[in-house]
């Protein structure tokens, strides 16, 4: 079985993984991609069995004809979170004000092009500092934000809790504000052209199941079942 997925999720994912397949025999190739390839991809006619990715995304693919409707199935939701280089002075996060008084004193900011980087973008554009924070900014595209901030090539960066929280070299400082921070929601679709149907629903059975609830909140998820 062949799966595309968003990385928000991948490490609880993996650590499920081996036991599912030592117990079912099924045998499942993951691509952990960023969002917008997976979307390019999928659009360009590459076939896979299950899609793992934001709940707009796997909609906008569903009214492509990509994905079967009736797969569509909702699996957790995230909030941003924030991280610095290990043993960093923590920012200030307890109000927008604080917020923006830490973006505008970071030396480098980075975001993904996912999700969480494109609410960012818009975020900053709506606080007005979008054009003073310009020069400072990092787009990442292909690798988690955390491993940008842990070599140093950014100061402070911003991505799903689950994907910082999976960079042990780096600190989690916490999750945006209340008033500005944003849920993403996870959704799984079947393909259109999809094979192995019961490897499918017993993999998502699984990641749905009782014993996937202390690995999802291990790393910030909300489980939605």
């Amino acid at each position: 079985m062949k799966v595309m997925a968003s990385v928000a999720f991948k490490a609880p994912y993996l650590e499920m993984l081996p036991e599912f397949e030592r117990v079912t025999g099924y045998r499942i190739e993951t691509l952990w991609l960023p969002t917008v390839e997976i979307m390019s991809r999928l659009k360009g006619g590459e076939i896979v069995d299950l899609v793992a990715l934001s709940a707009s995304g796997i909609d906008e693919l569903i009214n492509l004809g990509k994905l079967k409707m009736a797969s569509r199935i909702e699996y957790l939701r995230s909030g941003i979170g924030v991280g610095i280089q290990k043993g960093a002075i923590r920012p200030d996060l307890s109000n927008v004000d604080a917020f923006k008084h830490t973006l505008l004193s970071a030396k480098s900011i980075a975001y993904s092009t996912g999700p969480s980087g494109v609410y960012l973008a818009l975020l900053l554009e709506k606080l007005g500092i979008a054009q003073t924070l310009q020069a400072k900014i990092k787009i990442i595209q292909g690798e988690l934000v955390g491993a940008v901030i842990e070599r140093g090539d950014a100061e402070i960066g911003f991505q799903q809790i689950p994907e910082i929280l999976s960079v042990p070299g780096i600190d989690y400082v916490g999750p945006l504000p209340d008033e500005i921070q944003q849920i993403t929601t996870f959704v799984f679709g079947t393909h259109m052209q999809a094979g192995n149907i019961s490897a499918i629903n017993a993999w998502v059975a699984e990641l749905r199941s009782a014993r996937a609830i202390p690995y999802l909140k291990q790393y910030g998820l909300d489980p939605m079942w």
